[in-house]
């Protein structure tokens, strides 16, 4: 990226951030006017014309009118897009079709129109607005991006309308946009092959030394990127010395050529990388990038375990949660680093919340976004141009404050992402600040961990699986289980009422190395896109962790806690 274009692309996201941020003041008006402009655009779409969208004047009126939604509501509509019938949920056509991954529940097709696009984009350009102001703010720069997911396409639907990922969606859309941001080129983000494409956007972006920073959707998706890049160092620097890209490599013919044709090599930059490799003993982004200056991905929900191990890598390199966001919806806008607080996206969508006290309703009662309280956690709903309405995605967010009248959330946990040995409902939440607190009391790293309940126990015991970090060792694994059994309690007080009753003592399993690699895969195997690869830390499903060796099964004493 020349400095021109840069700074082009910089005034252009402040601008839209400094527009952003105005609108900040006026949220409940922002957002009556976003809802009037959405239903008058669908009013006439089959779905418009059932719900009576022209006759609604007013927020209350929508409300009445038209009913909470899940998916399983629109899945009948969406496959009549995929066939090709027009007008459906939107009176623009339909350009592309989302499938979303499917691992956190059933697979969903969600339709993007180049209005919904033009949303996604403008969210986009705020959140690097943000960036650049905060990044100001440290002294430090941003520029040239790491970025690793798949523009691969699934296929075309029956009615020839495109369809596969999300983020194959978006940067295929906004191509011009995206590439300009790339520490590589375009086409590095081709190959089908996983590997193959972390190979070739890690051998051209350590090319530059002055790339700024990594992205990629989950932070479990950056520490692999920091596996490969230590696992293959010897092959990227013998490749950028030489010139060459490594004939072991699975790419397609036509874009192993088309990349050789960009490639040379840089024998000067090989030798300094091999030089720090030698000395340290590794290689690290923070060691082959020393302008690092942040690192983009989720928060919220269980990133803050993976967050852990990122100061071996990156150093105190800063943490930015760009956007929360799903394939339905843009839901907020990061707008500081090391931040779990994100800005709700009110020009992206119309929002409602429903409180906690609400969930069993048949009929919710939601609050609008100036009425939400710091501290409580509701369930989002968005209407968004992508013709969903008051579309329940099962998403439970924390109020964390205001940023002028919108308020700042955070994801927590996918409502139904739960296990119950009886009612008590333990989340993602939950087990995350436990494994997390967990770690640090016993200073000790775990590549991962899955919490699943025992299938011949009635009720059902905790089962703790985890597995070790290379090189770690668990000391006193004993107390580690004990540990686990009272700070659960301590987090979710219905745990704690049934562990003092019927819910027997939980058990820890340590698995052997790669188990959780295998598990990964298997979900590969499943058809889910490495880029939006989400593994579960709780599962009901009793086979889940099926055929993975256990290497030491620790227990309890089998009492009632009284």
């Amino acid at each position: 990226m020349n400095g021109f274009a840069l700074s082009i692309l910089t005034a252009v996201a402040r601008y839209t951030q400094a527009k952003f941020v105005r609108k900040t003041s006026q949220t409940e008006a922002v957002q009556t006017q976003l809802l009037r402009d959405l239903l008058l655009a669908h009013q006439d779409t089959e779905l418009g014309q059932k719900f009576g969208l022209s006759a609604i004047k007013t927020i209350e009126q929508f409300q009445q009118q038209v009913p909470i939604l899940p998916y399983s509501s629109y899945e009948p509509l969406t496959e009549r897009i995929a066939q090709g019938e027009p007008n459906i949920l939107t009176a623009e056509p339909v350009v592309y079709l989302t499938l979303t991954s499917g691992s956190t529940g059933k697979k969903k097709l969600i339709p993007t129109t180049r209005r919904s696009q033009n949303i996604v984009r403008q969210a986009t350009l705020t959140s690097m607005g943000f960036l650049s102001e905060a990044l100001g703010a440290q002294n430090l720069k941003f520029g040239k991006l790491l970025v690793t997911n798949s523009t691969q396409l699934w296929g075309r639907t029956c009615g020839d309308i495109p369809y596969g990922p999300s983020s194959a969606g978006v940067l295929r859309m906004d191509k011009r946009l995206y590439k300009q941001f790339f520490a590589h080129p375009y086409e590095t983000l081709q190959p089908a092959n996983s590997l193959a494409r972390h190979y070739v956007c890690l051998l051209f972006s350590l090319r530059e030394p002055l790339m700024r920073g990594m992205v990629a959707n989950f932070p479990m998706l950056i520490l692999r990127t920091c596996n490969y890049l230590e696992k293959y160092a010897e092959y990227l620097l013998q490749d950028l010395e030489t010139g060459t890209i490594a004939p072991w490599l699975e790419l397609e013919p036509e874009i192993r050529a088309n990349l050789e044709q960009q490639w040379t090599p840089a024998p000067r930059r090989a030798a300094k990388l091999r030089q720090i490799l030698k000395s340290e003993g590794r290689l690290t982004p923070k060691l082959a990038w020393s302008n690092l200056s942040f690192v983009a991905t989720a928060r919220g929900g269980t990133s803050d375990f993976y967050f852990e191990r990122f100061p071996t890598y990156f150093g105190d390199t800063p943490l930015w949660g760009a956007v929360y966001s799903s394939a339905e919806g843009m839901f907020s806008i990061y707008h500081d680093l090391n931040k779990d607080s994100s800005i709700l996206a009110i020009e992206s969508g119309f929002f409602e919340f429903i409180p906690e006290e609400q969930w069993e309703a048949e009929h919710p009662k939601t609050l609008l976004a100036t009425d939400v309280k710091v501290g409580e956690c509701y369930r989002i709903l968005i209407t968004t141009y992508g013709g969903f309405y008051r579309y329940d995605i099962g998403d439970v967010v924390e109020v964390l404050g205001f940023y002028n009248t919108a308020p700042l959330i955070v994801f927590r946990y996918r409502r139904g992402g739960f296990i119950s040995s009886t009612t008590e409902k333990t989340t993602e939440f939950h087990v995350t600040q436990v494994m997390q607190a967990l770690q640090q009391e016993f200073n000790v790293h775990l590549e991962d961990f899955c919490i699943t309940l025992s299938e011949h126990d009635f009720p059902a015991r905790y089962l703790v699986n985890i597995e070790l970090a290379s090189g770690q060792i668990l000391l006193n694994s004993q107390a580690f289980l004990a540990q686990f059994d009272c700070r659960l309690q301590n987090v979710n007080t219905h745990y704690e009422i049934s562990r003092r009753d019927v819910i027997p003592p939980p058990r820890l399993r340590i698995l052997e190395q790669g188990s959780f690699a295998v598990l990964r895969q298997r979900q590969l195997q499943r058809g889910i896109p490495d880029s939006q690869l989400k593994f579960p830390h709780i599962s009901e499903d009793r086979s889940f962790l099926a055929g993975l060796p256990v290497n030491m099964e620790v227990r309890l004493p089998e009492y009632a806690d009284v």
